[in-house]
């Protein structure tokens, strides 16, 4: 797994957890999305250590579509694009 400096410094210091999330929504996502900035947005169900319903997890990567570079709960998640 690759990811950028800042995923690694900043997000997973606060969510350690996301590491191994994050790989598994890129392999399987519920929904992606190209920005127009080029990164690629993935949506996935996840259910979080301690919880017991799923939530969903986005999780953004770098234009090669491998490169994690942030990962967050999205609780304005539509399954359909607008």
């Amino acid at each position: 797994m690759v990811t950028t400096r800042y995923f690694a410094e900043q997000v997973l210091r606060k969510r350690p957890y996301l590491t191994i999330l994050s790989v598994a929504i890129i392999a399987n996502p519920l929904r992606q999305d190209d920005q127009q900035t080029g990164r690629i947005r993935y949506w996935g169900r996840v259910t979080l250590p301690n919880e017991d319903e799923p939530r969903i997890l986005r999780v953004v990567t770098l234009e090669d579509g491998a490169t994690i570079h942030n990962a967050f709960l999205d609780r304005n998640f539509r399954p359909e694009k607008p």
